[in-house]
């Protein structure tokens, strides 16, 4: 499993492209903005695009669905309880910054504990509501991608509509800390971390 870090859009999202070294079959996890930076690399590196993956459904993370679904025809995957966000721009916030956008519609509406298969690798979906109603996490090997759940040493917000500080401790602690301490955390925002850190140095869990 190969991961490919990008920051993208307005808000510097984090992009992940996660392929299958033997197949070259990829997934774009939050393509929120810039996608001719991300459709560069696929290029560049001759990858197949299978499946377009939005941890949750804020602007900032679903922006480049459309031109990459254009290019690609990947379908579009997001948690059930967020697949509205896609279409409202209301909803996913972007009317409230001025940029507003509406993404595709979900072609496959995921829940917890769906398997996602991409070649040799298989995302296993964790719901981890909180910052929104369907926010998720996907574990792959020792890899977590987190959306806007946990960053490094702090938490996703929780005053959008939609939010809810109590849910997104409980999902952290209950959810995402049932893990091993050496699982690798990529978030939406900022810089990589692990679950062992967060146990010990996170201010919000302790």
């Amino acid at each position: 499993m190969k991961i490919i870090q990008l920051e993208v859009g307005y808000l510097g999202t984090n992009c992940y492209i996660v392929y299958d070294e033997d197949t070259l079959q990829a997934a774009i996890i939050d393509p929120g903005g810039s996608p001719e930076k991300i459709l560069k690399i696929i290029e560049r590196d001759n990858l197949s695009v299978e499946m377009i993956i939005n941890t949750h459904g804020h602007a900032d993370h679903i922006s480049g669905n459309n031109e990459i679904k254009g290019a690609t025809g990947a379908p579009i995957l997001i948690h059930k309880d967020d697949a509205v966000m896609l279409t409202n721009a209301h909803s996913n916030l972007s009317v409230y910054v001025g940029n507003s956008m509406e993404s595709e519609p979900a072609d496959r509406l995921l829940s917890d504990g769906d398997i996602i298969k991409l070649g040799s690798i298989s995302f296993n979906v964790m719901h981890t509501p909180g910052h929104t109603p369907g926010g998720i996490c996907l574990i792959a090997n020792n890899a977590v991608f987190c959306g806007d759940t946990i960053f490094y040493e702090s938490i996703g917000r929780t005053d959008f509509p939609g939010g809810s500080y109590r849910q997104l401790i409980q999902s952290i602690k209950e959810k995402l800390m049932t893990l091993n301490d050496e699982f690798d955390l990529y978030p939406g925002h900022g810089p990589a971390t692990t679950v062992g850190w967060e146990r010990r140095r996170n201010p919000f869990i302790q």
